[in-house]
Parts: structure tokens; sequence; C-alpha cells
């Protein structure tokens, strides 16, 4: 019971940790909050759910999806955030601008498509479970553990090994000394947009296949606990993501499966309390130096 309990817990907070990693990637690149991101799960989700039942098989829906949030991340962040880095405005601005922007683009969608939960058609992937080292396992869930997996392993790749992966740290560090280094900045904030787009797009696809529940405002649920992980693991750091997403995912199963289901819900901000007593950076941040 225990070890099937971790197992399932190790599968969802894999999912966590997957969409707080484009979040994080954003804020510590780019040094802003976007609202929007939340949006990106969803229409990754729906964008594969259509596919799918066009006939598509799930093995092209999946990274279709993935593409299609990846470019939407692309556009919303040329159209509503650019215009704020052009004129240097201050981190609030694009705060509030997506908040806006965000509701919106949840209000179309849910007058072009209803708010109803859609389900992907019977037979969409194999639902019979597999057992592994006495562990029962869904091909869905292993589906979100090979996908994160990649996905995680490649960003570090990208990240530490090529020379786009060095233009991206040395925006986030900084951007002026970036550009004056020969760093192409819109191109790289563009990459930066995209990668965080496709992450938040495979979750949403991964997430709705291992529920079966997609709906358009699927988004504003997610973006809560990703708020809690990027906090937890420490605002910016990819690590921090990987290992706070786990640990959400694991408390939040063994709530609901030994204590009460009804609790599971708290148990991010409890974390979040917790982790923020006792380092105050989160696990893996870095305390802000103040200047006179």
């Amino acid at each position: 019971m225990f070890t099937q309990q971790l197992a399932n817990g190790l599968v969802l907070g894999a999912t966590y940790a997957l969409f707080a990693l484009g979040f994080t990637l954003i804020f510590g690149v780019l040094k802003v909050i976007n609202l929007t991101y939340g949006f990106y799960f969803s229409a990754g989700a729906l964008v594969a759910l259509a596919l799918s039942k066009a006939g598509v098989s799930i093995w092209l829906a999946l990274p279709a999806g993935t593409l299609a949030a990846g470019l939407l991340a692309v556009a919303l962040d040329a159209l509503l955030l650019a215009p704020l880095r052009r004129a240097r405005a201050p981190e609030l601005s694009s705060l509030m601008v997506t908040l806006g922007a965000v509701l919106f683009l949840y209000s179309v969608l849910a007058m072009a498509l209803g708010s109803e939960i859609r389900r992907f058609p019977l037979g969409t992937i194999g639902s019979e479970a597999v057992t592994l080292a006495g562990v029962r396992f869904g091909w869905s869930q292993l589906l979100i553990v090979a996908v994160t997996a990649a996905m995680v392993a490649g960003l570090y790749g990208l990240m530490n090994r090529t020379r786009l992966g060095l233009a991206i740290r040395a925006l986030a560090e900084n951007e002026d000394a970036a550009r004056l280094m020969g760093v192409d900045v819109p191109r790289t904030v563009a990459l930066v947009s995209f990668l965080s787009g496709t992450m938040a797009g495979a979750a949403g696809v991964l997430i709705g296949l291992n529920l079966n529940a997609i709906s358009p405002y699927m988004g504003e649920t997610m973006m809560l606990r990703g708020f809690a992980v990027i906090i937890i693991g420490g605002l910016g750091d990819v690590r921090g993501a990987v290992l706070a997403g786990l640990l959400l995912g694991v408390a939040e199963v063994m709530t609901a499966g030994y204590i009460e289901s009804t609790w599971k819900d708290g148990v991010a901000f409890a974390l979040m309390v917790a982790v923020l007593w006792i380092t105050p950076a989160g696990l893996f941040g870095r305390a802000a130096v103040k200047r006179a």
C-alpha cells in the first residue's frame, strides 16, 4: 500500500515538476511572473484532445499539443511582454498585463468551447496496468515519467552543454551585459518562451491523459501548484522546481491516502509556509543582497 502510494505521488509530482520547470525558467531568465502560463497548459491539452478526436494517434497529438503551446507562448510574449521590456517597465506591470490577458483568454476559450469537462476517446492510450517491482502503473503514468525525465534531461543538456544555454544563463544574470557580449537577446527570449510553453503544454496533455478530464480552466488550478512549487524550490532554480514538484506530489497523495482527501489541497500551502519559515529563499534559492 505504502509503496503504491509513493509511486503514485512521484508520478503526480513529475507532472507538477514539468509544469513548474517552465514557470521557473520564465521567472529565472526573464524576471517576470507570467500569469498566462497556465493558459498554455490548457491550450496544449485541448489541441491534443481535438487531434485525438479527429483520429490522430496520441503519439502525434502529444508532440503537436506541446509544440502548439510553445508557439502560443512565443506569440503572447511578443504581444504582451516585449513592449514592456523595451519600455523598461517595472515588474508589477508584467504581472498586471498578464493577469488581464489570461482572464480574457480563458473567457474567450470558455465562450468558444464551453466550460464542461472533455475526455479523450476510449482507447487513446492503453488502459491495462503494468506491474513493476510489485507496483502497478497505468500506461499514462509511465508516459508521464518518461516524458518528464526526457524533458528535464534535455533542458539540463541545453542549459549546460550548448551555446544557446550559455546565452540563456548570461541573459538570466544581466541582460545588458549579455547584449554587450553578443547575445541575440530577442532570439534568446523567444527561445525561453518557447521552451517554457512546451513544458506547460506537455504537462497539460499528460495530466489530461492521466485524469481523462480536460477543460478550458484546468490551467487555473495548476497555476496554484506551480506557484507553490517554485516558491518551495527557490525562485528561478531549476533543481528546486523538480525536487519541490516531486515533494508536493508525494505529500498530496499521502495526505489523501492516509489522512483525508479533502485536506490534500491545503498541503501545498502548508509546505510552502513550512519551507519559508525555515529557509525564506526556498530549498535552493539565493537570498537577495540588499544594497544601500
